[in-house]
């Protein structure tokens, strides 16, 4: 019987998901994912997996070249730089994603942060359970410039919301110009929407070319004034950096979901930098959310390993010599 390895951690033995693969002739093997997991670990439960249905598990090349039986993994998300989708190729493995299943989630958590940020919610509740009652001023988002580093299901979806408080929205993209359809937005390259915007939010996927795409010299041409919040990917920043920005008011604060590391390490240098907030990798976790993935992952699961993938990020890899 086919097997399936599960990781993802809301999805659970008996449940709408775990019912619809076993109805399709599927052995389903749940082994949820909570914080770090050992990597042989990892490899030990691929051993006899046919598939798998994963959350940010770190399938490397050396994890993928031990799992003999694997031929497809689908991410319950989408972000897939967990995975090394080169590696899986040379070993016949496709690699699925779920693009937008996720953008309302992701779009308002993003609205949050930036009304959270520009509003101090944070540091005004954290002084009142210290004692205290702080009184300093926010700064309404009506009439306001907002960036969004990225054209994808999210940053699309952040838009409307955006232009509903009265902001005004550019973007900067490699979306070709054929397919940026929304004449409301102003499309500029990155320089001049980093200097033009009061806040910069960060949607791009995490590739070799964002990796460290907002450094010190990327801040340092922010406005004073300005805040960064990030929902997509934490290497996309350089952390230092940021840090650095923050507590010498190159920039006046950070309202982050993702981190390079996850969860925080106690040494990370975005602790204890006032101005800047650090989340739990939340943004697309709603109770919508989540029903969606699970369902749509499970979809693209029996699709995949009948040969109809809809959403394989390397099928144009799969056949290819290493």
């Amino acid at each position: 019987m086919t097997r399936v390895l599960i990781t993802t951690d809301y999805l659970a033995p008996g449940d709408g998901v775990d019912r619809y693969l076993i109805d399709h002739g599927l052995q389903t093997v749940h082994a949820p994912l909570v914080g770090r997991r050992d990597p042989e670990q990892l490899v030990e439960l691929l051993r006899d997996a046919d598939a798998a249905l994963v959350a940010n598990e770190p399938l490397t090349a050396e994890v993928l070249a031990r799992a003999p039986r694997l031929r497809a993994v689908v991410r319950t998300g989408v972000g897939y730089d967990s995975i090394d989708v080169a590696a899986a190729a040379r070993y016949g493995i496709g690699v699925s994603n779920l693009p937008g299943v996720n953008a309302n989630a992701v779009a308002e958590y993003t609205l949050g942060l930036l009304l959270a940020a520009a509003r101090r919610i944070v540091h005004s509740a954290a002084g009142v359970a210290a004692g205290g009652w702080p009184r300093e001023d926010g700064h309404e988002l009506r009439g306001a410039t907002l960036g969004l580093v990225g054209y994808g299901a999210a940053a699309r979806a952040v838009v409307p919301l955006a232009q509903a408080f009265g902001m005004t929205v550019l973007c900067t993209t490699g979306v070709p110009a054929d397919r940026r359809t929304d004449p409301s937005v102003r499309f500029v390259e990155l320089p001049e929407l980093l200097a033009g915007s009061d806040h910069v939010s960060i949607h791009t996927a995490l590739t070799e070319r964002t990796r460290g795409l907002i450094g010190a010299a990327e801040l340092r041409s922010m406005r004073p004034t300005a805040v960064l919040v990030n929902t997509a990917r934490g290497a996309v920043v350089d952390e230092r950096a940021l840090a650095a920005a923050v507590r010498d008011g190159v920039i006046a604060g950070a309202a982050l979901d993702v981190t390079v590391a996850e969860p925080l390490p106690a040494d990370s240098p975005l602790r204890g930098v006032d101005g800047i907030v650090v989340c739990s990798h939340l943004a697309g976790q709603t109770a919508q959310a989540r029903a969606a993935a699970g369902r749509e992952g499970a979809a693209e699961l029996v699709a995949a390993l009948a040969g109809r993938a809809r959403h394989c990020v390397n099928a144009h890899l799969i056949g290819r010599s290493a």
